[in-house]
């Protein structure tokens, strides 16, 4: 008997090369418990802000995410195990206390997940890279197992 019961492992995702590791991981992890995949893109303080003064389309960042999540599907695919996904804002400028980590950590609660992936990124000056912010803390907070890679 395994001493993890896991069904669900949640790796959020901002589609930077770190994350790709991170849905490899995820996989091999739900493939070994015949878990399911769940990703979370996680958009960063510029994006959002873009998003909401129109400088960008909401549509054509969702496309972004779309051709992401490709990805992460041939992997999941390639490891036999189901795939879901979701997209979050990371940042709010209505929610002082909304941030990569809190929104990793509530969507973990909110999915009942059993494990996180979260990578764990250089830091840069990248502002599509928000996971970077959000690992210590995921780390320091989540309730469940946490794999940081």
């Amino acid at each position: 008997m395994d001493a993890l019961d896991i069904g669900l492992v949640l790796v959020p995702v901002d589609g930077s090369e770190e994350s790709v590791t991170a849905v490899e991981y995820a996989a091999a992890i739900a493939a070994e418990y015949d878990a399911t995949v769940h990703t979370v893109h996680v958009l960063g303080e510029d994006v959002v802000r873009a998003i909401e003064t129109d400088a960008v389309d909401e549509e054509e960042v969702a496309a972004e995410s779309e051709a992401f999540t490709e990805t992460a599907r041939e992997i999941t695919d390639a490891h036999g195990v189901d795939l879901a996904t979701s997209m979050a804002y990371g940042f709010s400028t209505r929610v002082k206390m909304r941030h990569p980590g809190s929104v990793v950590l509530d969507t973990a609660e909110d999915l009942d997940a059993d494990f996180v992936v979260v990578p764990r990124e250089p830091f840069s000056s990248d502002p599509g890279k928000v996971l970077e912010k959000a690992a210590e803390y995921v780390l320091l907070y989540a309730t469940q197992p946490v794999l940081s890679v």
